[in-house]
C-alpha cells in the first residue's frame, strides 16, 4: 500500500484498515510462534510498514492513535 492510496482514504477507511492489519499481524505472529510456517515470512514486514504509513497518515491528519 502506498502513502498516495492512504491518504485518498477517508479517515473511518484508515481506522478501518489498520484494525484489520492488526488483526493479520497478530494472527500471524501467534501462528509463527506456535510452530506453524507461513508461505510467505515477507508479509510480516509489509504489514508492519503499511500500519506504520496509516498511523503517519493519521498522525498528519492530527488525529491521535
Amino acid at each position: 500500500m502506498k502513502m498516495e492510496e492512504i491518504r485518498k482514504m477517508s479517515r473511518e477507511e484508515k481506522l478501518r484498515k489498520l484494525t484489520e492489519l492488526e488483526n493479520e499481524l497478530l494472527r500471524l505472529r501467534t501462528l509463527i510462534r506456535s510452530g506453524g510456517a507461513i508461505e510467505n515470512p515477507g508479509i510480516v514486514k509489509a504489514i508492519r510498514k503499511d500500519i506504520a504509513r496509516i498511523k503517519l497518515s493519521l498522525g498528519e491528519e492530527g488525529y491521535r492513535v
